[in-house]
């Protein structure tokens, strides 16, 4: 069982830019982040999309996303 919780894509997006990814250019719902030091990450989900805990834990290993950065406001 995964410790990631389902969540909206905005509020992964938020998590995302709050930890220093930055929006490169955005061609329909696709967003490319970029960060110093990093490869870029594709971010391909609208707004209220729901992204379920396996998809979470993907992005997580991409992006070094941490649980602590969704649930902090």
């Amino acid at each position: 069982m995964s410790q990631w919780p389902s969540c909206k894509a905005k509020r992964v997006l938020a998590a995302l830019l709050k930890t220093g990814w930055n929006m490169k250019r955005q061609t329909g719902s696709h967003k490319t982040l970029s960060k110093p030091g990093w490869g870029d990450y594709v971010f391909a989900f609208h707004d209220d999309d729901e992204i379920g805990p396996r998809m979470l834990a993907r992005i997580s290993k991409r992006t070094r996303l941490k649980l602590s950065d969704l649930t902090s406001r």
